[in-house]
C-alpha cells in the first residue's frame, strides 16, 4: 500500500495535540501539510481549519487524506462531513479507526485532544494509517452514502 500525503489541522484547543501527531506521522514516513492552527492564541473557528483541509484533500483528486483534531474532534468531523467527498469520524479508539477505514473509506480522521491521551492518540493514528478501504461487502454502502451526497449537494 503506497502512503497518502495526509493534510493535519487543529483548533486553538489541539495545538499540542497536532504538533506531536503531525512529527509522529512524519516519523512513519508520511509528508505532512500542517493547515494550522498554530498556536493556542490563534482564534481562527475550528470549521474554517477544516473546510481549508477539505478544500486540499478535494483539490488533490482524493490522493491526500487527512487528520483533523479539535476538543472533542466532533466538530471537525461534523464541519468536514459537509465537504463533498469527504468521510469523515472521530475515532478515540483502535477498533473505531479500524472500522472508519474498512467499513466506511473515512478518508478523514478525526480526534480529540480532551478526550484521548497523546500516546493513544498515536496509536489511533497509526492503526488507521495503516489500513485502506477493500472493495468488498461495505463497498455497495458506501457508494449509497455517496449517492445521499451526491443527490443533497445538488
Amino acid at each position: 500500500m503506497s502512503k497518502k500525503d495526509i493534510v493535519i489541522g487543529c483548533d486553538n484547543a489541539a495545538v499540542a495535540m497536532k504538533n506531536t501527531i503531525r512529527e509522529y506521522v512524519r516519523s512513519l514516513g508520511y509528508n505532512v501539510e500542517d493547515v494550522g492552527c498554530f498556536s493556542a492564541e490563534d482564534d481562527t473557528y475550528y470549521p474554517l481549519v477544516a473546510k481549508r483541509a477539505c478544500d486540499i484533500i478535494k483539490e488533490s483528486g482524493y490522493k491526500k487524506e487527512g487528520i483533523l483534531i479539535c476538543g472533542t474532534g466532533m466538530g471537525m468531523a461534523m464541519t468536514a462531513n459537509k465537504c463533498p467527498g469527504i468521510r469523515a469520524s472521530v475515532c478515540h479508539d483502535n477498533f473505531s479507526a479500524e472500522r472508519a477505514k474498512l467499513s466506511n473509506d473515512a478518508n478523514v480522521l478525526c480526534l480529540g485532544e480532551r478526550v484521548v491521551g497523546m500516546e493513544l492518540a498515536k496509536k489511533v493514528t497509526k492503526e488507521w494509517l495503516s489500513l485502506a478501504f477493500i472493495d468488498g461487502s461495505s463497498t455497495p454502502k458506501v457508494e449509497a452514502m455517496m449517492k445521499i451526497e451526491k443527490e443533497n449537494f445538488k
